[in-house]
């Protein structure tokens, strides 16, 4: 199947692809950001998150419909299947620079050289740690041995690429001076922009930006040869004014995340960076070439399909955010809607929840209302997609927007090649304990079927499907959410599985909510299977020479 692709304005797209590379400091005016987004990547390695191929190609064309500057798309060495993602999403994704990651070893780098030399606009983002505790204790080499890595990546890079990326990783726990030294080796090698991360969240806003401008006191060309990066974490809550600091310190591109998706606790948020650059634009006189309108559209998809549901009363995308309960509030913007906002809702996309098909609407209707979504599907997903939706329009008197985004990602989930649901039966009773009986394909093809009495109607579905494939993991979590509101919304569950050190999620969506949370569940179970095999792929690989932490 296809995955689908947002359109883009044709006008909007060939200004992109006719635009100078990044990766020079003089293309860029001194009042712009760029958005360097890494979902894929660093937002990748959250727990349980297991994105298929179509799945990153609809994220990565979703991104390149925001607008943002430079796409990271994982991270090729480390697997068969991120190798493909980047060269699929190198291939087919117009506008943003297209980046991979890599660490400081020849292989990392060849590797992701050929993942990205279909991409009209390749950047490889190769690392290495510059802090004494990351060189002493994860890497077990010197400052010398540092210096050196980084000087054969980088010239490595560069001799494949034109458009390299530098990152110290762990630079604000490091000696700035040594730091300095190291990124003077990157500049003289040919690396055009320089990142530096906040590997794990330590810094705070003051000494973040203090960091940046000592670093543009020791390296006097580094204004003129290349762009400062920001990549701050979350740790300490820290990530999006850490990136401000950068910015005002003199850092024109930020590295950061939908929904501030991430290790441990994530990643700078891209949304509430770029809502800060737009609403406080005038006191701070730097802006962004992000389409905001598209930043709740992206906040959804990314959480459905990443299984990581958005807290309600989260900056710019969270249900809440521009919900008023106080009466006091209330009256205010009834009366004036800046008493108690300070930004549009409209302008990061929160209009669109209207009712755009009934049950009657034919294939070509839904088409055109996915076009209007900016969702263009054709083929297979179209057959399938119309499928769902008549199932669901014969459940629901209006079918909304935000419906149809649910039921197009929900589409994209049949990619995945694992358990299959073919039917089940639930048997409720206020007498007697709910049971359950399920009919499942295998990755093999097989038929299987398993029953089984729970606690509840859910809990039986889920060891039901457990009797039929013969597995045990543990459930992590399990979640319900509506899409829209109303006593005929769609359902979305969501399931997070874990089978010894290996975690997946699933997600599903129905009218009905046991039947969305088997499809999650079974979909879970799918997805432990691909990240257990990925796993032991990625062991392999990153055995070799240098293991790896969380990068960069």
């Amino acid at each position: 199947m296809a995955a689908a692709k947002p359109q883009t304005e044709g006008k909007r797209k060939q200004e992109k692809t006719e635009r100078k590379p990044m990766s020079n400091a003089d293309a860029v005016p001194n009042d712009r950001v760029l958005i360097f987004d890494t979902t894929l990547r660093d937002g990748e390695q959250s727990p349980g998150i297991s994105l298929n191929v179509q799945e990153k190609l609809e994220i990565a064309h979703q991104l390149a419909r925001l607008g943002v500057d430079v796409i990271e798309a994982g991270f090729p060495i480390a697997s068969p299947g991120d190798f493909e993602a980047v060269q699929a999403i190198a291939r087919e994704v117009e506008g943003p620079v297209i980046a991979g990651l890599a660490r400081a070893q020849a292989a990392d780098i060849d590797r992701a050289h050929k993942a990205l030399r279909d991409a009209a606009r390749p950047r490889i983002h190769t690392f290495i740690s510059t802090s004494d505790i990351h060189i002493q204790h994860q890497m077990r080499n010197t400052r010398e041995d540092v210096k050196v890595g980084a000087r054969a990546a980088v010239a490595h890079a560069r001799s494949l690429v034109e458009d390299v990326e530098f990152s110290p990783m762990d630079a604000t726990r490091a000696d700035v001076e040594f730091t300095a030294e190291v990124l003077q080796i990157a500049l003289d090698e040919g690396a055009t922009t320089i990142n530096i991360p906040d590997t794990v969240g330590y810094a705070m806003p003051h000494e973040y930006a203090a960091f940046i401008a000592r670093l543009f006191e020791l390296l006097p060309d580094l204004a003129s040869k290349a762009i400062v990066s920001t990549h701050c974490h979350d740790d300490l809550g820290l990530a999006v004014a850490n990136t401000l600091a950068g910015v005002q310190a003199g850092a024109r591109q930020v590295e950061c995340a939908i929904n501030g998706l991430g290790e441990r606790a994530g990643n700078a948020a891209l949304e509430e960076v770029v809502m800060l650059l737009e609403t406080r634009k005038a006191d701070l006189g730097l802006h962004t070439e992000i389409n905001t309108r598209e930043i709740s559209r992206t906040s959804r998809l990314i959480s459905r399909l990443s299984g990581y549901a958005v807290q309600p009363n989260k900056a710019i995308v969270g249900r809440n955010a521009f919900a008023h309960e106080s009466g006091i509030h209330q009256d205010g913007v009834l009366k004036e809607r800046t008493t108690f906002e300070i930004m549009d809702a409209r302008s990061v996309g929160l209009e669109g929840t209207d009712l755009v098909l009934g049950k009657h609407s034919g294939r070509h209707a839904l088409k055109s209302a996915l076009q209007d979504l900016g969702i263009e599907v054709d083929g297979a997903l179209l057959d399938q997609a119309f499928k769902r939706f008549k199932e669901i329009a014969d459940r629901k008197k209006q079918v909304t927007a935000m419906d149809l985004e649910a039921l197009v990602a929900d589409e994209l989930r049949e990619e995945v090649r694992g358990y299959g649901l073919e039917w089940f039966e639930v048997e409720v009773s206020s007498s007697r304990p709910p049971h359950a009986r399920v009919r499942v394909t295998t990755p093999a093809g097989d038929v299987s079927e398993g029953d089984f009495t729970g606690d509840g109607p859910v809990d039986a579905i889920f060891r039901a499907i457990n009797a039929a494939v013969d597995r045990e993991p543990r459930l992590r979590e399990f979640r319900i959410d509506s899409v829209t509101s109303g006593q005929d919304a769609l359902g979305e569950a969501s399931v997070v599985l874990e089978d010894g050190d290996v975690s997946a999620a699933g997600q599903g969506v129905s009218t009905d909510i046991i039947e969305a949370s088997a499809l999650a569940y079974v979909r879970a179970l799918s997805n432990l299977e691909v990240r257990g095999r990925r796993a032991g792929a990625t062991a392999e690989k990153l055995q070799e020479d240098v293991p790896l932490i969380a990068a960069p």
